[in-house]
């Protein structure tokens, strides 16, 4: 899904939700991947609202949330914080990102849109739909 419209290219993207007790089916945003294939664009913006997540479960693994979705983060970043999927391409590290894999940090469906600057998006949708 790429192509230039009036300048603007297609992006997509998906929420990162955190679920931390999947029997109750409570979860709280806490981040966006965004993806421009036009671009070879891919970036994860995180925020992790703790005091809303430690309300849903007082239990909550905080830290483990934090690095689950600071692997996210890395994973996008591609080099050596990426691992395997290093080598990968944009798109293929968001496909794999955006699979259903963890309990706890899920991706939500992938939604699309037209941008000038997908990294400009990433920041207005954080703050649109996490902040």
């Amino acid at each position: 899904m790429s192509g230039l419209h009036n300048g603007r290219d297609v992006f997509e993207y998906a929420l990162l939700k955190v679920v931390p007790r999947v029997e109750r089916g409570e979860m709280i945003n806490a981040g966006v991947v965004v993806y421009c294939h036009a671009r070879r664009f891919v970036e994860a913006r995180t925020h992790l609202d703790e005091a809303r997540l430690l309300c849903l479960d007082p239990a909550a693994d905080v830290e483990g949330v934090r690095a689950a979705l600071g692997a996210v983060e890395g994973i996008c970043q591609g080099g050596e914080r990426a691992g395997q999927a290093a080598q990968d391409d944009a798109g293929r590290r968001f496909r794999w990102l955006i699979a259903p894999r963890s309990t706890v940090v899920q991706p939500g469906p992938v939604h699309t849109g037209l941008t000038t600057d997908p990294a400009v998006e990433a920041e207005r949708l954080l703050d649109l739909l996490v902040r």
